[in-house]
């Protein structure tokens, strides 16, 4: 039995050396040059997540790095090459240079395919189009600019705050307002989960996003992996968005077209549909835009609280410049919200620190290479081999920021004012991606969470953390998020201004 495993382990080797002599260019540094070593840092990658320790893993799989290729490794797993990479030339011509040589990917699909079907997320080429073609629409400015379902969920979650100076987990509120406003946007009814906590909705919805982050570490042995509580949960999901779509699908054509006219009835939900008769489309459609409309919002937004905690000058600071644009009443419009430039600095500084998606990959559709190092060779890649990046270890690498300064402090410190002075160099400051497949909500992302971090800070003039806060660290499943949660005391306004 070693013989034979031996044995293909040699002829494997020899196939993949041949196949990189056809490419013009180096290999990146082997961190696992034989299936030993190689499933010691797979398993470990595996164990590093169960332990919310992924980051730590990642910075750690460069420490043995060669000189002339310090930002990107590279293992083999069952014939499959990895490159793990924290070099911002490498995800820009993973995203934009070489976009046509790098997808999503046959792997990638079939793990994805239970989840989010054929969507936006999981599908390359003229399947990707489609969706992107689909769902543009719906992210246009003028969609934007009317807040109305961001206000009233803003309001209803402001209301579940409770009095002055108690307790709350406001990324627990965080994450049930963003799933009642996206479930809003997208079908017309929310799930109603800041009136039922615990909902089956959301706790079928968090599990399904859990397991998918492992399934997608272990893809190579996921066939082994228990799934009948991920079946289970996602369709949950599904019988819960399934009415909406069999009742928008029996309206007619000219039925439809008049609800189009409509700002206030018009939903994502009839947007797909003037496009698609297809149950399944729409059905795919909605769950990635669910994904993405509600965890990276609510992320970001915990991320933020956490952060403002510790330092009651920012929070009095943005406050300051809220009151003085919006008062403390008004309801902020888009131009307000485009004006509050220290406001958006403070998102820009939680999303250095924090981006939603804190790892990602892409696999390579065709031989190709990364750019080396100046003087150095190219990197080969070749069909079939997986590029892994992270917006997150690289957006905390001290190597791509300038010294610290009066004007410039520590990377790995929160400092919105850094943005007074500073502005990263392209691809080192990623947080919705880049190139073709740039996320086509940002500014509605945007948009809503200024309003939230707007309405909180007309109504509370302080902040207070009522955990560890050093012991806070980040939970990484799709998007990442605080693992301890976020509990705060926030202080009402004695006077109104």
């Amino acid at each position: 039995m070693s013989c034979a495993f031996a044995s293909f382990w040699i002829i494997e080797r020899l196939v993949t050396d041949y196949r990189l002599s056809k490419v013009d260019g180096v290999r990146a540094s082997i961190l696992g040059g034989n299936p030993i070593t190689s499933f010691f840092f797979f398993f470990k990658g595996a164990y590093m997540h169960s332990q919310n320790r992924l980051l730590e893993y990642y910075f750690s799989m460069f420490d043995s790095a060669d000189p002339s290729c310090p930002s990107a490794v590279e293992i083999t797993i069952m014939g499959r090459r990895s490159i793990v990479t924290i070099d911002p030339e490498h995800i820009k011509a993973v995203l934009a240079t070489n976009f046509t040589h790098f997808g999503k990917g046959e792997r990638f699909h079939s793990t994805w395919e239970p989840f989010l079907g054929d969507s936006i997320f999981t599908t390359d080429g003229q399947l990707w189009q489609q969706s992107r073609t689909l769902i543009r629409p719906m992210f246009l400015k003028q969609k934007i600019r009317d807040m109305d379902i961001v206000e009233r969920w803003s309001d209803v979650m402001i209301s579940k705050i409770p009095a002055s100076g108690q307790t709350v987990d406001i990324s627990d509120l965080f994450y049930r307002m963003t799933l009642d406003a996206t479930t809003d946007y997208l079908l017309g009814h929310s799930v109603e989960s800041l009136e039922n906590p615990k909902g089956e909705f959301s706790k079928a919805f968090t599990y399904v996003q859990r397991k998918q982050m492992l399934l997608t570490l272990l893809a190579p042995v996921r066939s082994f992996i228990p799934k009948g509580e991920y079946k289970r949960g996602i369709k949950v999901l599904e019988a819960f968005i399934q009415p909406f779509i069999e009742a928008t699908l029996a309206l007619v054509p000219e039925e439809l077209e008049k609800i189009s006219k409509s700002d206030k009835e018009f939903t994502f939900l009839h947007q797909i549909a003037l496009f698609s008769r297809d149950p399944k489309v729409i059905r795919d459609q909605i769950m990635a835009v669910l994904l993405a409309g509600r965890d990276t919002t609510a992320a970001t937004l915990s991320w933020a609280l956490y952060e403002l905690s510790n330092y009651p000058e920012t929070w009095y600071k943005l406050r300051s410049h809220v009151l003085q644009k919006v008062g403390p009443d008004a309801v902020p419009t888009y131009e307000d919200i485009k004006d509050l430039t220290y406001l958006t600095h403070t998102l820009y500084e939680t999303m250095r620190l924090y981006p939603a998606v804190p790892f990602n990959i892409r696999t390579c559709l065709e031989n190709s290479t990364l750019p080396g190092q100046p003087g150095q060779p190219d990197i080969a890649t070749l069909k079939g081999d997986h590029i892994i990046y992270s917006t997150l270890a690289m957006q905390r690498h001290k190597e791509l920021y300038p010294p610290v300064s009066e004007t410039f402090a520590d990377p790995a410190i929160f400092s919105p004012e850094r943005w007074d002075h500073w502005t990263p160099k392209p691809w080192q400051f990623v947080p919705f991606n880049g190139g073709p497949r740039i996320c086509i909500g940002q500014n509605f992302a945007m948009t809503e969470m200024a309003f939230m971090m707007i309405r909180l800070l007309q109504k509370y003039e302080r902040i207070e953390y009522r955990g560890d806060w050093a012991a806070q660290y980040l939970k990484a499943d799709i998007v990442g998020c605080p693992g301890q949660g976020v509990p705060i005391a926030l202080y009402e306004a004695e006077k109104r201004y």
